[in-house]
């Protein structure tokens, strides 16, 4: 589940053109084939997840991979999984469900990085629910990479599948209730609604991590957030999949049979 621009009518903040509803599991079995190949904003985003990682070991989470091809531009120490609506790969890195409507899990586990790159347009009114889900997912030392479109550029341009359509600073105090964003800037900047396309304008983008007074606003296609998990979000145990034991996050201190969060600054 990815998305590509596209001519469609908004209505109302928070819904998606007339026809978003219209785009299930059967239309993405097909379109998420059309996403093998690595674009400009995975591109930019791999290099994010990998300066994040740095050396370490640790294991990343694609919320919405689509065909998993994040996977191929990941450096050997990042562990790659990924859940999509359509999966096409049989392996136990894979996890096929309905992410709008059923709750985000893997088996009980914790991610040190999680990812969803042009998915929250799609999830229907279910983003807090989502973002919810996800803080559960993050380990206490994590990193949480998410993009959405900028509805506000100057000539925007609306994909029939989107469902989930509202300005830049409501979806930004949503996710502010979920985790503490440590830096948000434009993927990319283009004077057409759309991912850069020709050389010269997706390398010069590919080094810009910064936002540009008024330009960003009118020119930035969509925004990365790369956040940290909130200390006073409490684990979401009550969505894991029945019969899975929750992985302990990073920083929790056990006593006896209980787990117990150390709460720590997060650094900014």
């Amino acid at each position: 589940m990815n998305d590509q621009a596209g001519v469609g009518r908004v209505t109302h903040e928070g819904s998606g053109s007339e026809h978003a509803s219209h785009y299930k599991k059967d239309f993405w079995d097909t379109a998420n084939l059309g996403f093998s190949e690595p674009w400009y904003r995975l591109q930019k985003a791999a290099g994010i997840v990998a300066r994040l990682a740095g050396q370490k070991q640790c294991e990343l989470l694609d919320v919405g991979c689509g065909p998993g091809t994040l996977m191929r531009l990941l450096p050997s120490n990042i562990e790659y999984f990924g859940i999509d609506i359509a999966i096409h790969t049989t392996a136990p890195n894979f996890i096929e469900a309905d992410i709008a409507h059923e709750p985000i899990a893997f088996t009980g586990k914790r991610f040190d990085l999680i990812t969803a790159l042009g998915l929250f347009e799609y999830v229907d009114d279910s983003q807090s629910t989502k973002f919810a889900d996800i803080a559960g997912l993050l380990r206490r030392d994590g990193k949480f990479v998410v993009t959405y479109t900028n509805f506000g550029h100057r000539k925007t341009r609306i994909y029939e599948a989107f469902s989930n359509i509202q300005p830049l600073d409501s979806f930004r105090q949503d996710l502010q209730r979920y985790f503490t964003i440590d830096r948000s800037f434009p993927a990319s900047h283009n004077w057409k609604h759309s991912q850069p396309s020709r050389g010269l304008i997706k390398a010069a983008n590919m080094h810009v991590n910064a936002n540009i007074p008024v330009l960003s606003r009118m020119l930035a296609v969509d925004y990365f957030f790369i956040c940290s998990p909130r200390p006073d979000t409490p684990l979401q145990q009550s969505r894991l999949p029945a019969g899975a034991k929750p992985e302990r996050r990073r920083g929790d201190k056990v006593r006896g049979n209980r787990a117990m969060i150390v709460n720590s600054q997060v650094g900014r």
